[in-house]
């Protein structure tokens, strides 16, 4: 296994921990299963968890990838903030159509929907990652 596939692994593993126990603390607790009412947006419970989970580990992920798993890349940091932006909305809208078809449309639970999506989008963020985002020569 390449150093920085094992290393993508180890600490996309550790944000995705944090991030499913987000996920779930905000959906049971936070959220009560109830609908979220910001001003003129109303969001269900699983969608308003799924957007607080994920600005969190945008974050903890970018830095992670960056100074751990992409140590290599050739790209300026703010090139590199961007690109792994961009990435992260195309993960995130993903997460959130995949999740709206599971739990909304085919009825299944919310927390294993999400569990379902996210090994589905953590193998795209990693391509997505490796090839465009921290890209090296």
């Amino acid at each position: 296994m390449p150093l920085d596939t094992y290393r993508y692994a180890a600490c996309g593993g550790m944000n995705t921990a944090l991030a499913l126990l987000v996920y779930f603390v905000c959906y049971h607790y936070i959220f009560d299963k109830t609908l979220v009412h910001l001003g003129y947006l109303v969001f269900k419970p699983h969608m308003a968890a799924l957007f607080v989970s994920g600005i969190g580990s945008f974050f903890v992920g970018f830095i992670l990838n960056k100074f751990i798993v992409f140590t290599t890349s050739i790209l300026r940091g703010r090139i590199q903030l961007f690109r792994y932006l961009l990435s992260f909305l195309f993960n995130i809208t993903l997460n959130y159509f995949m999740l709206k078809l599971l739990v909304e449309y085919l009825g299944q639970d919310v927390f294993y929907s999400q569990l379902l999506t996210t090994c589905i989008v953590i193998t795209i963020s990693y391509l997505t990652q490796k090839h465009f985002t921290f890209k090296v020569k």
